[in-house]
């Protein structure tokens, strides 16, 4: 089981000015979200990172270039961000 921060934030994100009905929406996971939080805010490395997560090295490797991609791809190609949960995941409070 991933182990990932409790969401508290914005279900969805998306640009001003364009009504929702109008975009096309990208999913983020809440395990893409955690590992980019803890590596790119956090500064951790992805070795603390993973251990925090309770996975391995590689697998925090993959979440952050599938999150990053989304990110970067809603940013340029004007897209709603969703951020979604699954049975993969446990959710913690700190």
């Amino acid at each position: 089981m991933r182990h990932c921060r409790k969401f508290r934030g914005s279900e969805v994100f998306k640009p001003a000015g364009v009504p929702m009905n109008q975009l096309p929406t990208t999913e983020v996971e809440l395990d893409e979200l955690e590992a980019m939080r803890l590596c790119d805010k956090e500064g951790m490395d992805q070795t603390e990172a993973a251990e925090e997560m309770n996975i391995s090295r590689g697998t925090l490797q993959r979440l952050l270039y599938s999150g990053r991609k989304k990110i970067v791809d809603s940013f340029i190609n004007t897209k709603a961000i969703s951020f979604q949960t699954g049975p993969h995941i446990e959710e913690r409070e700190s």
